[in-house]
């Protein structure tokens, strides 16, 4: 007479385990996108940003005011980070890279400090009246934050960070009526070589 044997029910897929392998692929994905630089950055938006500061020097030219010179500049800032932010929100949706990655997070995180140090020196200067010296500063400060936040993007960015740092030095040694040219040099030039270099190498 053939036994019957009892069939085992199947063994349940273990909770731990589970957790455990999505741990796991969430380590390995963060691990990835850690080590990848941040180059959603565009290079034709820093071009734009290269041509609007060569026109802003040839207007800074024919004032005489240092009031209206530094409004004049503070609008092109603001001008320059809009087309950045919308150019690269464009490239990013183009290439379908995200726009919150942990190198872009880190990017941003760098580069802001020495722009926030930049804007409260600027109303320190203003108010003690030396106005000769914010150029210099800016350009220090902000190939300052490049530099800081090109450690997580790619390798052009700070090397042109630490252009603009050089450019500061020699602003403000420099005697002051140098300062336009200086500002066109590094906000004008230097921004057009490195969007070109960017849009080349990495996609726009």
């Amino acid at each position: 007479m053939a036994s019957i044997h009892r069939l085992r029910p199947p063994v349940p897929e273990s909770s731990e385990l589970h957790d455990r392998a999505v741990d796991n692929l969430r380590f390995i994905r963060e691990t990835m996108e850690a080590a990848t630089s941040f180059t959603a950055v565009s290079g034709w938006g820093q071009v734009i940003v290269g041509i609007t500061a060569l026109i802003t020097a040839g207007i800074a030219t024919t004032l005489a005011q240092p009031e209206a010179w530094l409004v004049l500049w503070l609008a092109e800032a603001l001008l320059a980070v809009t087309i950045i932010i919308a150019a690269t929100v464009r490239k990013a949706r183009a290439a379908s890279m995200p726009l919150f990655s942990a190198p872009a997070r880190k990017f941003v995180f760098s580069f802001l400090p020495p722009l926030i140090a930049g804007a409260l020196l600027t109303l320190v200067l203003y108010q003690a009246g030396a106005t000769n010296m914010i150029q210099g500063m800016w350009l220090l400060l902000f190939g300052t934050g490049i530099v800081t936040g090109g450690a997580f993007s790619v390798r052009i960015v700070p090397i042109i960070g630490m252009c603009f740092m050089v450019l500061g030095g020699m602003a403000l040694l420099c005697p002051a009526a140098w300062n336009t040219w200086f500002m066109a040099a590094g906000f004008g030039v230097l921004n057009i070589i490195c969007g070109v270099l960017i849009a080349r190498r990495h996609g726009g």
